[in-house]
């Protein structure tokens, strides 16, 4: 059980604190993140939804006691994560990022239930 916990609590640290570190690169609106978007055509108020749903769900994320709510950030993430990589391939650029937070998504979220909802 304690190495359920493990597995849950940093899979779950990394992908948080990935989204929340994204949600604010994207609100501060780095030139080089929003040349990048611009380029693939994808507009500036996109880039702000997407920063607010990122810090939103990376601390819906982490919270134990809303269980819909953390379902809620979990399906986000995946429409994020799959969208991104989608993106990432059409526009042939790094894909790999996407995979592995979508692969560490995916860990988080069946140790989630292993953990949080038998306890």
């Amino acid at each position: 059980m304690k190495r359920n916990k493990i597995i849950y609590w940093v899979t779950t640290g990394i992908v948080s604190i990935g989204f929340l570190l994204s949600g604010i690169l994207y609100l501060t609106q780095s030139t080089e993140l929003m040349q990048n978007f611009k380029t693939i055509g994808i507009p500036n108020y996109m880039v702000q939804l997407l920063g607010i749903a990122k810090l939103l769900g990376g601390i819906a994320i982490i919270n134990p006691w809303f269980v819909k709510l953390r379902e809620w950030a979990y399906a986000g993430f995946t429409f994020v994560l799959v969208g991104a990589t989608w993106t990432h391939l059409s526009t042939q650029t790094p894909f790999i990022a996407p995979i592995i937070f979508l692969v560490l998504l995916a860990v988080s979220y069946l140790y989630s239930i292993k953990v949080l909802v038998k306890n």
